[in-house]
């Protein structure tokens, strides 16, 4: 059966786990259609038609979500990603490789979890593309970011020529790969999708989370990681980053936050007949 363009429409559906003192929550912002062979020139009708299916919404694009994670360690706040922000574009008025995209649901959704935009340190992004920055840099016309209070922090490949705003330029910093940013969470490079892609690992209780990003923006790469993705800056290199994070996400210790996967954004890979399948987690893990 065909899947929504993104999974919870409504913030008061929110997806939480505990990682030993830290508590992720997803906070969802809105959905983007992706059209499948052209975001994945590779694939043919016929994968699209068999295995995948189940990725494909009514309209036949991958169904996909944007959010960003809330993490939350001892009274503090950090926010992985900032969603689109208050905007809908039809599918008309988008690239060709895109259907629809909206977001507006973010603040909603933190308000949910008890938490202000004035509570968050820091946002912390994978990359600097529209719908991972929404709500930090493009909150709409004559309103002010609800982050204008939070430090912003990507690679320093992505500050590298990116135009920040003069009422932002003194809290954006550069991050370093291996770097902690917030107790707990460290960031990773895993360039490919843009230069400076990085992907954020929260470890605690004996696991870890990997936030990873665009290095995977549907489940049906996770068995097709050769597939190249058409708006990937560095396509070869976007390949062998995710052969690398798949051996990561393998591990046994480790859970994801697959942003865009609209199956469910909190999960883990396991392996499957040679390749690999997405796990939405339902409940808590033990």
């Amino acid at each position: 059966m065909p899947l929504p363009t993104g999974i919870n429409p409504r913030p008061g559906a929110l997806r939480s786990l505990r990682l030993g003192e830290h508590t992720v929550t997803v906070v969802p912002d809105g959905a983007v259609q992706l059209h499948p062979r052209r975001w994945l020139p590779d694939s043919t009708d016929r994968d699209w038609a068999g295995d995948h299916a189940g990725v494909l919404d009514e309209q036949g694009y991958i169904g996909t979500s944007v959010a960003g994670l809330l993490v939350e360690y001892d009274g503090r706040a950090l926010l992985l990603d900032a969603g689109f922000g208050p905007h809908d574009i039809p599918a008309e008025q988008t690239i060709d490789t895109i259907g629809a995209l909206h977001g507006g649901q973010l603040p909603e959704a933190l308000a949910q979890t008890g938490r202000a935009p004035a509570d968050i340190e820091a946002v912390a992004f994978t990359h600097l593309h529209d719908d991972h920055i929404g709500w930090a840099f493009r909150p709409g016309p004559d309103r002010s970011s609800p982050f204008a209070g939070a430090a912003l922090l990507a690679s320093a490949g992505e500050w590298d020529g990116w135009p920040v705003p003069p009422d932002a330029a003194t809290r954006a910093r550069p991050v370093t790969p291996g770097e902690e940013i917030f107790p707990g969470v460290t960031a990773w490079a895993t360039p490919g999708h843009t230069r400076g892609h990085l992907s954020y690992v929260i470890s605690g209780g004996g696991q870890r989370l990997i936030a990873f990003g665009d290095v995977f923006h549907t489940s049906a790469q996770l068995s097709r990681p050769d597939w190249r993705v058409s708006m990937d800056a560095l396509p070869e290199q976007a390949v062998r980053t995710r052969h690398e994070m798949l051996a990561e996400l393998t591990r046994p210790d480790t859970l994801a936050f697959a942003n865009h996967f609209a199956q469910g954004q909190l999960g883990r890979v396991t392996p499957s007949g040679g390749a690999a399948r997405w796990e939405p987690l339902l409940e808590d893990p033990a």
